[in-house]
């Protein structure tokens, strides 16, 4: 079943953002759309590898792409944070997932209750449902997932979706 595949990318240089896009671009297809960027400030859980002042935004690739792709995108996404980083501190994190009509579901390294495993220590998480009104969270969904203005861009992709 195809879905919308995007990639959560939090940083703090611009230019490290483009050199992840491109080679995600180069393995998995054009980048159809970015979302505005925000301060990633409702956390300070990264600020020890990563540093202050992260700055966050989404990219979405043009062509849906079956589902059970989720794994190896995730998986490639974790090669390109390691070759992007300097004395083993990532410089970006990326979190790919993807969008269907229903929901927004994220891949992660990090076990929970709620989180499905997909094999190689990676596991699968609906982040956020999609309504008549808008988005439903949950109490595991990401604070910044939570906006208003970033649910108004989950919802644009939905609606493009042709599948």
């Amino acid at each position: 079943m195809l879905a919308k595949f995007f990639v959560a990318c939090m940083y703090k240089s611009e230019e490290i953002y483009e050199e992840a896009k491109k080679l995600l671009a180069s393995e998995y297809g054009e980048i159809e759309k970015e979302s505005f960027v925000y301060d990633f400030n409702f956390t300070d859980y990264y600020e020890k590898e990563m540093g202050k002042g992260l700055k966050k935004r989404f990219m979405v690739f043009k062509e849906p792409m079956e589902r059970d792709k989720l794994l190896e995108v995730k998986l490639y996404a974790m090669k390109i944070e390691e070759k992007l980083s300097v004395d083993g501190k990532r410089r970006i994190n990326l979190d790919p997932g993807y969008i269907t009509k229903h929901s927004l579901v994220l891949a992660t390294r990090k076990e929970r209750n709620h989180r499905i495993y997909l094999g190689r220590s990676i596991f699968a998480e609906v982040t956020l449902t999609f309504t008549k009104k808008g988005c439903r969270y949950f109490e595991w969904t990401y604070a910044d997932y939570k906006q208003e203005k970033l649910c108004e861009f989950f919802q644009e992709i939905r609606k493009e979706l042709n599948i």
